[in-house]
């Protein structure tokens, strides 16, 4: 049996001399399997490595002092996520923060597993630790109808962050920037990594899709007010900032597979360095969004 048929029964057994991993029970729908291939990590930039899957991403963060993590996917991505980080020479247990860009089951799903597994603090926005805690989205998410069947394993004792605060580790610092829209709780996080002379900006950009369960209405009902407004701020909020190497919550999203198969011969890892990545995905974000408030209206 391959190993990810192993990590999608949970039963994944570690190499000689590595702690074997334990993962929550699978969330099974229509895209998990798509979205669980697994995929070889690799550096991205600097200290910033690409440790998730084929359809879902988590970055890795080095430093002198111990290790960062952005997102860790579905419940049954984690130990794969745990494999990667391996395979790069690292430990899952030297990692001292999770940090999430937002709350549905396919980006916190694995969260609460790799925060076993490391005793990492998790870190997030004061809406997004509400959800985090409760293991499923919360009523003023858009995709609250699907908590039932939506859910993930609760995260516990989450740290929450302001709007605009610098968490540190070594020397590396992180900003997070709240990114409401396709969640409440949305976070973005920014860095900067360098190699050799040259240090780039880096964005982990949250998700900006206009996606919602059904009866759902972005410009507002009787239950909710319109978060239009709100949206838009988001969208301008992305693509306003320092960009060089933008990594999205779904890989697809963006050129990153693309750059990576482009080779170290063009360029080594500036290959991946795409100033123009954050207007790109804001761009196709706000068209998405000019379109689904013309079907709602």
């Amino acid at each position: 049996m391959n190993v990810l048929k192993l990590v999608v029964l949970g039963l994944i057994v570690a190499p000689q001399g590595e702690p074997e991993f334990e993962s929550d029970p699978p969330i099974a729908c229509s895209a998990c399997d798509g979205w669980n291939q697994a995929r070889e990590p690799f550096r991205i930039y600097g200290n910033a490595y690409y440790v998730g899957t084929e359809g879902l991403s988590s970055v890795l963060i080095t430093t002198e002092d111990g290790l960062i993590l952005i997102d860790g996917a579905l419940p049954q991505s984690a130990a794969l996520i745990d494999r990667n980080i391996r395979k790069l020479g690292f430990r899952t247990e030297d990692v001292r923060f999770i940090l999430n860009s937002h709350m549905h089951f396919d980006h916190a799903g694995g969260i609460a597993a790799l925060a076993r597994a490391s005793d990492a603090t998790v870190v997030s926005s004061p809406a997004g630790a509400k959800a985090l805690s409760k293991g499923s989205a919360t009523e003023d998410d858009p995709q609250f109808a699907w908590a039932d069947t939506d859910g993930f394993p609760p995260v516990e004792d989450v740290r929450t962050v302001r709007d605009g605060e610098t968490l540190k580790v070594g020397d590396q610092a992180l900003t997070v920037h709240f990114t409401p829209g396709h969640t409440p709780g949305g976070t973005t996080w920014t860095w900067r990594s360098c190699e050799e002379e040259r240090c780039v900006d880096m964005v982990y950009a949250d998700s900006l899709s206009a996606v919602s369960a059904p009866g759902f209405r972005f410009t507002g009902d009787s239950t909710h007010p319109s978060r239009v407004d709100g949206f838009r701020e988001t969208i301008a909020k992305v693509e306003a900032l320092p960009c060089d190497i933008m990594v999205a919550a779904h890989p697809g999203f963006t050129k990153l597979f693309d750059n990576f198969e482009r080779g170290s011969q063009e360029g080594g890892n500036a290959r991946f360095i795409d100033p123009d990545s954050c207007r790109a995905y804001t761009a196709a974000a706000r068209t998405a969004l000019d379109k689904r408030i013309a079907e709602e209206r």
